[in-house]
């Protein structure tokens, strides 16, 4: 259910201005954007955007110039155009790296649109992307842009608390497709009438859930999880598969894995120095 696949593979390059990324790359068409709107359940929820830049392992040293720049330049840029919760992230486990994953928050999709014209306008965020740009070689290979609508179980990213010099964490990300809306409402109703409880009471720490509104392999949810490190990642989950409680869940009739989940892709990764989220 849970196991890793390493990979190393490398994308098609394409370069973005990161100053229009940040204003552009985050945002869907206003037709797209108005239908995404209207598909929330609850005005209460947040949309969660995870903005990936694939990378390549070379002598650009592309994760560490973006990581240097995404720190002290852009998730300050983002904070000040409302941005509610941030973090970056870089995979240690999983598929399609190397690239960095910046996680972010907003109150509503207009409060997205709005954040995006101020990072344009953001006349230091402009000033230092194009520094970052105009330096040789390429900072990184793609960036993807996928949103999402938070559940109304869990309707806000809980940051785990940021002790004064404790390690970093280690975070899972977590993505079920589901083959029909219907069956993806099925699985959503079952995380939140009782799987995310028992995750919480086998020491399965979440960060966010999310419904896709724009991405690829919809429909489908995507959820994350943070543990102290890869010891209790491995104990937390078998404390989860053998709880009674989620026994009695899983035979649930209509909520078998077989009959609402279609694909279950996960990855791990490790917090960047300077993500707020750690």
């Amino acid at each position: 259910m849970w196991l890793l696949r390493y990979s190393g593979s490398i994308m098609n390059r394409r370069q973005f201005p990161l100053a229009a990324a940040a204003a552009g790359g985050a945002l869907l068409s206003s037709s797209s954007m108005s239908a995404a709107a209207q598909s929330t359940s609850s005005s209460k929820t947040a949309i969660i955007e995870l903005r990936y830049y694939h990378l390549r392992n070379g002598a650009d040293n592309q994760r560490q110039r973006l990581s240097e720049f995404l720190a002290k330049q852009q998730l300050p840029a983002l904070k000040r155009a409302g941005a509610v919760s941030m973090g970056v992230f870089g995979n240690t486990i999983g598929e399609k790296g190397p690239y960095l994953l910046q996680v972010s928050s907003y109150a509503s999709p207009a409060a997205l649109v709005d954040a995006a014209a101020k990072l344009a306008a953001d006349e230091a965020l402009v000033k230092e992307s194009a520094n970052f740009y105009n330096a040789p070689g390429l900072p990184y290979v793609r960036m993807e842009v996928q949103l999402l609508q938070a559940f109304d179980g869990m309707p806000q990213i809980e940051a785990p608390a940021g002790e004064t010099g404790r390690a970093a964490r280690i975070f899972e990300l977590r993505t079920y497709e589901s083959n029909t809306p219907l069956s993806l409402a099925k699985k959503i109703q079952m995380f939140e009438q009782g799987e995310i409880a028992i995750f919480r009471k086998t020491g399965l720490q979440p960060v966010f859930f999310g419904r896709m509104i724009a991405g690829p392999n919809m429909p489908n949810l995507t959820y994350m999880l943070c543990y102290d490190d890869l010891a209790a990642r491995e104990r937390n989950w078998r404390a989860f598969v053998s709880h009674p409680e989620w026994v009695k869940l899983r035979a649930t009739p209509g909520w078998s894995d077989a009959e609402i989940v279609s694909n279950i892709s996960n990855s791990i990764l490790s917090p960047i120095q300077g993500s707020p989220i750690r």
